[in-house]
């Protein structure tokens, strides 16, 4: 049986995930893939349960260090409950963020050492790494005004506006390094031409 597709979602607040998570598993779906859809911090009841620590802005302060392996201890256990499962069935897993936020919100965001956050993720990940990734991108400001409307800020929304601004310069670096597996996305565009953009990427993943 051959082994399924990782496909992750990135980018910072208000930029149209949800959205266009449901549009891609909709289109993977009309191609006969079994899509396995899920997100981090979170996927798996611990996990869920670490989101929901990370999230809160009213509990404890959290120190950057405590923040970061929250994070990837949320990611052990959906890497190996969710993740790794669904890629042996051969299934499409489609997740909303993964590693690429570590790197966005807690080294450009937190100005955590990269070095320590490659240590991580090579301990926790090994050798996994998402097939695609697709990094909606947009102005901060129209982000987080997308995001105001949604509901209240949680504690990563409540960050100041220079903080999402070096978490936009992070992923936009990631994309750089990356670029055979990082599609940029304009998410400041109107919708069908942001979904249009995501049929060509996707299509050309499948070909």
């Amino acid at each position: 049986m051959p082994k399924g597709k990782f496909i992750t979602l990135e980018g910072g607040e208000g930029v149209g995930k949800t959205t266009n998570l449901a549009f891609i598993k909709d289109y993977l779906e009309q191609h006969k893939i079994t899509v396995v859809v899920t997100r981090e911090p979170g996927g798996t009841p611990l996990a869920e349960k670490l989101r929901q620590l990370l999230l809160d802005k009213n509990s404890e302060a959290i120190s950057d260090k405590a923040e970061l392996l929250l994070i990837f201890a949320a990611r052990a256990q959906h890497i190996k409950h969710v993740i790794e499962p669904a890629l042996a069935r051969g299934d499409w897993v489609l997740c909303d963020r993964f590693t690429d936020a570590t790197y966005a919100y807690q080294g450009g965001g937190r100005n955590m050492r990269v070095s320590t956050i490659t240590w991580l993720e090579n301990l926790v990940q090994g050798n996994l790494k998402p097939d695609l990734t697709l990094l909606f991108d947009a102005p901060v400001e129209l982000g987080l005004e997308r995001a105001r409307t949604r509901s209240a800020f949680d504690r990563f929304e409540s960050e100041k506006i220079s903080f999402f601004e070096q978490v936009r310069r992070a992923y936009l670096l990631q994309a750089e390094l990356y670029p055979e597996r990082i599609k940029v996305i304009k998410a400041n565009l109107p919708l069908l031409e942001v979904q249009s953009t995501l049929i060509h990427a996707i299509g050309t993943f499948l070909r």
